[in-house]
């Protein structure tokens, strides 16, 4: 195997592809990225943990094909430190010879007959913007759970239906749902997946840059995967396997109060009050006509408080927060000012966000969240 690549596109592809290697792989070959060079002119190059897949192609000046396995987080290092000129790459027996310019690597390959077979990508199931996933995926997966020995609530539940995609993810304590368009492969096209959060904010930050991203899905039958693609790149991941709960009723019906208040002047100074919340105490907000109040700190301890201005519809009502979980949920919201809707102060309270402060809220992005029960 001989070829001859660019610096900065083999750079980029081999980081592209090397992210998702696992840091402990159960066997050594999971650690490595396959690169197989092709007589057209073309790169892949590939990785796989039986979990999640990741192939990028580039177009390279080959003269003798082949293909080698070599450790993926390595060369993605040695590719990032070359000099900014041509990289010449030969396989030399179980070596392979990495030379640009003046400096020259020596890589050991590993036995590319045991690395596993990579999955083939699923029906392509729709199209969606870049950005808008992006964008939207991010809104979600603050939600979403860290707790890996609860696998089902790691995981972001993707609803389709027709054009419309919807986005639900929860860790018990917060709830964030968002709406999407999307153009759908065939009219009418319906399907449920769970995927797992890191996978699909890593997919929709490192593909959402090149423009439509394809989404491709297989659910109901043999191997369960999601796929993405754009740009040359492919990635494909196993869906989270088990029932998603019935999240979408924690969403209230009815809201007999409601608050409008500027976004980033309540932002700015959750942050502020927060500075004085020692771990697992919480912001207390207050609100009354005109005006919400927001409090740490009590007792003995360092205290803070601030007022803002803010809209009340209905009876003064006071609710307490983990201070992260409020800042999530507002850094969430993309507009100028941000409702709170409230039901009782010990239920659950959704935040939209309008574009105006006496207009009407978005329903594109709710982000439910559960107080702390406070004395007093």
């Amino acid at each position: 195997m001989r070829f001859r690549v660019d610096r900065d596109v083999l750079a980029d592809a081999v980081t592209w592809t090397a992210r998702s290697l696992p840091t402990r792989p159960p066997v050594p070959v999971l650690a490595g990225v396959r690169i197989e060079a092709d007589t057209t002119g073309t790169l892949q190059l590939s990785s796989f943990d039986y979990e999640v897949s990741a192939r990028s192609q580039i177009p390279a000046d080959v003269t003798e094909p082949g293909t080698v396995l070599v450790s993926g987080r390595l060369l993605a290092e040695i590719s990032r430190a070359l000099p900014a000129k041509p990289v010449d790459v030969v396989l030399d027996g179980t070596k392979v010879q990495v030379t640009c310019g003046a400096s020259r690597f020596t890589l050991l390959t590993m036995p590319v007959e045991d690395y596993p077979t990579l999955p083939a990508m699923p029906p392509v199931a729709g199209v969606v913007d870049g950005e808008e996933l992006t964008h939207a995926v991010a809104q979600v997966s603050v939600a979403a759970s860290r707790d890996d020995t609860l696998p089902l609530l790691t995981g972001v539940r993707m609803e389709i239906d027709g054009e419309k995609v919807t986005l639900l993810a929860t860790d018990r304590y917060r709830l964030a749902l968002r709406e999407l368009s999307w153009k759908p492969a065939t009219p009418g096209y319906s399907s449920v997946a769970l995927v797992r959060a890191r996978t699909l904010s890593d997919a929709a930050k490192s593909l959402g840059g090149s423009g439509s991203v394809t989404v491709a899905l297989s659910t109901g039958g043999g191997v369960d995967l999601i796929g993405f693609e754009a740009g040359g790149r492919h990635s494909t991941s196993l869906l989270v396997d088990g029932d998603y709960p019935a999240v979408r009723r924690l969403f209230p019906d009815e809201t007999p109060i409601h608050a409008v208040i500027d976004k980033p002047a309540l932002t700015e100074a959750a942050k502020r009050v927060a500075l004085v919340a020692e771990r697992n105490t919480p912001i207390r907000l207050s609100f009354t006509d005109g005006q919400v109040v927001l409090e740490a700190g009590q007792g003995d301890d360092a205290q803070a408080s601030e007022a803002l201005e803010a809209v009340l519809v209905g009876e003064p009502i006071s609710v307490a927060f983990n201070p992260q979980f409020l800042l999530d949920g507002l850094g969430a919201l993309d507009s100028p000012f941000v409702r709170l809707s409230f039901t009782h102060p010990n239920k659950p309270v959704e935040f939209t966000g309008q574009a105006e402060l006496n207009g009407e809220d978005s329903q594109a992005y709710r982000y439910l969240l559960v107080p702390i029960r406070f004395a007093g």
